[in-house]
């Protein structure tokens, strides 16, 4: 398993990230199971991988509390310093580039036009020059299945084949720490640390508090679909909007 090199962050790329706590700018709870959390730095990671043509070395493997994946210390020509995704495989000392014709090898960002078939990619972007919005998670990654024209058919972790533009960047190999999947949490402290509240059933609730409560002694939800607390239908119910602008590009989805 991959070991981190530092426990100091590189100060800075750090701001203090707020607590929401799930709640909104009147103090409301509007998303339950949150609170609690550590103090937390966020790290500035870079997204967008714009420093073009300007060589950069791998410095610190971290730790990020705001992920699940590593992240890598890059010092770049130049002097400046970034942290970028890890990818699996990349180690201290090793050097990376983005550009549109530099090497395809680990760590290399390129538009998606100069990445061949079959590769393994991840940090992928669905709109040009937004920076990477999809395949961030800890030993995800997509493969680049064709392109046509304009586009390039990517299949993603979840097995969904989507349509994106080939000017899009993406970084070559998949995102490090990749038995995070592994993980076994142990304790209901380190949950709570981590700003995930308990999450109580249903049936274990009163009828006004949920539509499954109620009922001597131990009960069923009934005959009736599974709902939510707010009595919508929970189980099967798709919840992707219809009308998403995005989904006109999915070639085949994940089900």
């Amino acid at each position: 398993m991959l070991k981190t090199t530092t426990t100091k962050p590189e100060r800075s790329l750090l701001t203090i990230l707020p607590k929401q706590s799930g709640r909104n700018n009147t103090g409301k709870v509007t998303v339950r199971h949150q609170g609690g959390r550590l103090k937390r730095y966020l790290r500035k990671i870079d997204f967008f991988r714009d420093k073009y043509g300007i060589l950069g070395k791998v410095v610190t493997i971290e730790y990020d509390p705001n992920r699940t994946a590593y992240i890598a210390l890059v010092l770049y020509a130049d002097g400046e310093k970034r942290y970028i995704l890890l990818p699996d495989g990349l180690k201290v000392g090793d050097t990376i580039v983005s550009g549109e014709s530099v090497e395809l090898k680990l760590g290399n960002a390129l538009p998606l036009r100069q990445i061949p078939v079959g590769t393994i990619i991840h940090c992928v972007e669905m709109e040009p020059g937004k920076g990477a919005q999809i395949v961030r998670t800890a030993g995800s990654s997509a493969q680049v299945l064709s392109k046509e024209g304009n586009f390039a058919q990517i299949k993603l972790p979840s097995g969904e084949v989507r349509k994106i533009f080939v000017d899009c960047w993406a970084t070559v190999g998949q995102v490090g720490n990749v038995d995070w999947k592994n993980t076994v949490f142990a304790t209901a402290g380190r949950k709570r640390r981590l700003g995930i509240r308990p999450s109580v059933r249903g049936v274990a609730q009163n009828p006004h508090s949920h539509p499954h409560g109620g009922g001597e002694g131990r009960s069923g939800i009934g005959l009736k679909s599974p709902k939510s607390p707010w009595g919508k239908r929970t189980l099967g119910k798709r919840t992707r909007k219809r009308n998403r602008y995005s989904s006109q590009y999915i070639i085949s989805r994940r089900k």
